[in-house]
């Protein structure tokens, strides 16, 4: 089971999602998508948070009200974390987290701690739990499925890149031939409409009677 909800509005269209314990939070950390952010609460039990960012969005476009409402549900979802206050709230993309065969379900590490981020929450906000529990939806995704769908998406989204590159070049080069063409032909002499000074005086004509002949 995954819980789904909707970040307030003016931060934007976003979901915020979370398993419902720990074997379902191993799913989300083995199929998860490049733009999921996941949020933990530091040196203590809590659940797994994410929010989906948009497509090309990184962490640092998170705005401070979306910021609020991850720390604030992962801190409510936090049995020793949502009893005291001043709690740290750590949060890194997906692909930072780091998974080893030694590690227990649910358990995680990170690739780099660099890219790992800290965000202090004073107290519980009654007000934006509440709201975010208002829009909670219960599903049981096929997360397999998903991801699998979006690796297909994307590959389909690369070849169809590497067409549209190769047919650019295509064109490119094509425009290059006939604009080397169109050159040659400026600079072409043509031997049979071309006459010299010496084959002028040569036919002992006046110059009015070559421009009658060629015209």
């Amino acid at each position: 089971m995954v819980f789904y909800f909707k970040a307030r509005p003016e931060a934007g269209d976003y979901t915020i999602f979370m398993g419902l314990d720990k074997y379902e939070n191993e799913e989300l950390i083995k199929y998860g998508f490049s733009e999921d952010i996941w949020f933990h609460v530091d040196k203590m039990s809590s659940a797994h948070v994410y929010v989906r960012l948009h497509k090309g969005q990184t962490i640092d476009g998170i705005s401070e009200g979306l910021l609020e409402d991850c720390a604030q549900l992962i801190k409510a979802n936090s049995i020793q974390g949502n009893k005291v206050n001043n709690v740290d709230v750590v949060y890194t993309p997906w692909q930072n987290l780091k998974k080893t065969a030694s590690m227990d379900v649910g358990q995680v590490g990170f690739h780099n701690p660099k890219m790992v981020r800290t965000v202090r929450v004073e107290k519980r906000i009654n007000e934006i739990v509440n709201r975010l529990n208002r829009t909670k939806v219960e599903r049981k995704p096929d997360l397999k499925a998903e991801r699998e769908a979006v690796n297909a998406a994307e590959r389909a989204e690369r070849k169809q890149q590497l067409r549209d590159k190769k047919r650019r070049e295509e064109m490119d080069r094509l425009e290059k031939e006939r604009q080397a063409e169109v050159r040659s032909y400026k600079h072409l002499m043509v031997a049979e409409k071309m006459t010299s000074n010496k084959e002028i005086a040569s036919t002992n004509k006046s110059l009015q009677e070559l421009e009658e002949e060629f015209m």
